[in-house]
């Protein structure tokens, strides 16, 4: 008799900074985790762990009614607005922001949140990896899972594991013009590389296993909402990564962290910056709002059980990781208003920019 699949959802959303951007105040991860034990209570989630990064608050949850669930998206909703309501009492930053409506319409994708969401069958043992980042885009995952999935120099599975010569499919989704396309890899490595390497547009939402199609990884890509002429909630990107048997090793996924490479975001969004790997202590971004960071949550699934978390980064081995992010923040931040730290002309319309631009376009004239 074939197993039942088990549903692994994170959730995560900004509903009020404590002080600005930098944390979330511990009434409202009180509130999250309440309403987490209720729902599991109840009977309607398995388990669950409740995340933090900066000032986002994940909903971890483990049940068996599948993908995009109304329930369970619901749920994560009211408790964002429970949550929120609590924020307005303590009158903390930014309180609501990611909720970019006033009712749930039934799926809380595109409403503001990040979600990544795998159905999958449970394997005997599971290890599983669910990175949160603050300060940053969905494409910020892009370099890392080329990295677990298709780069031997990172990956030495892909060579000597057997069950991971024929590769892995990578699905790309376009997040302007909302279509998406799969890459086979190997084989298509350099067509995939042409849009990944754009991620600002095209970033990996899904990656599954050739030889039987299950999942191996997930991301959210809810960056684009666009609300009064610009883009907004785009800067609370979760992913989760299985890892072994046939996958990569938990130490091959881990790998591409230990070079901080350079993400969107930042201060106001608008700025470049490198991805910092940090453990749970270290989670709370104030320079500049920032530099961006991620951290890294492991479980092992037991029936649908989180085992953990482990945190992951809060390893001696990502020291120099964290040494460059800031030895690249110091020299990035000396640019000031100038590109590349600011952000091109053409990502800068997804901010307050086009309301400076209408203010000045009368100013313009012909030139020589």
């Amino acid at each position: 008799m074939a197993k039942e699949k088990i549903t692994l959802s994170v959730i995560k959303a900004d509903v009020g900074g404590f002080v600005g951007h930098s944390d979330v105040h511990p009434e409202l991860l009180k509130k999250a985790e309440s309403e987490l034990a209720k729902a599991k209570s109840d009977g309607l989630i398995i388990d669950f762990h409740r995340g933090k990064v900066g000032d986002d608050i994940a909903l971890i949850m483990t049940h068996r009614k599948g993908s995009d669930n109304a329930d369970i998206h619901r749920f994560a909703w009211e408790t964002f607005e429970k949550c929120t309501e609590v924020a307005r009492k303590l009158h903390q930053y930014g309180a609501g922001q990611d909720l970019l409506s006033d009712a749930f319409s039934g799926n809380i994708k595109g409403m503001g949140p990040g979600v990544a969401e795998m159905e999958f069958v449970e394997r005997p043992s599971e290890p599983v990896l669910i990175f949160l980042a603050d300060k940053t885009e969905p494409g910020a995952w892009n370099y890392p899972l080329y990295k677990m999935f298709a780069d031997p120099f990172n990956t030495i599975g892909l060579i000597i594991d057997a069950k991971m010569h024929n590769g892995f499919n990578f699905e790309v989704d376009d997040l302007i013009e909302r279509k998406k396309v799969i890459f086979s890899l190997p084989e298509e490595m350099y067509e995939m590389l042409v849009f990944i390497g754009a991620p600002s547009r095209f970033v990996i939402k899904n990656v599954m296993r050739k030889d039987d199609g299950d999942i191996a990884a997930a991301t959210s890509t809810q960056k684009l909402s666009l609300i009064a002429g610009r883009y907004i909630g785009k800067d609370d990107p979760v992913m989760i990564v299985r890892a072994q048997s046939g996958l990569p090793a938990v130490g091959e996924v881990l790998e591409p962290f230990a070079m901080p490479h350079i993400v969107a975001g930042w201060m106001r969004g608008s700025s470049h910056g490198p991805l910092m790997p940090v453990g749970f202590d270290q989670d709370t971004p104030t320079r500049f709002d920032g530099p961006p960071r991620v951290v890294g949550l492991g479980f092992q699934l037991a029936d649908g059980m989180l085992v953990g978390p482990r945190d992951m980064f809060k390893d001696i081995s990502y020291d120099n990781a964290r040494k460059k992010a800031l030895d690249v923040a110091d020299y990035l931040r000396l640019h000031g208003p100038f590109e590349p730290h600011r952000l091109p002309l053409d990502e800068m319309e997804y901010t307050t920019m086009p309301e400076v631009m209408e203010r000045l376009k009368d100013r313009f004239e012909p030139a020589d």
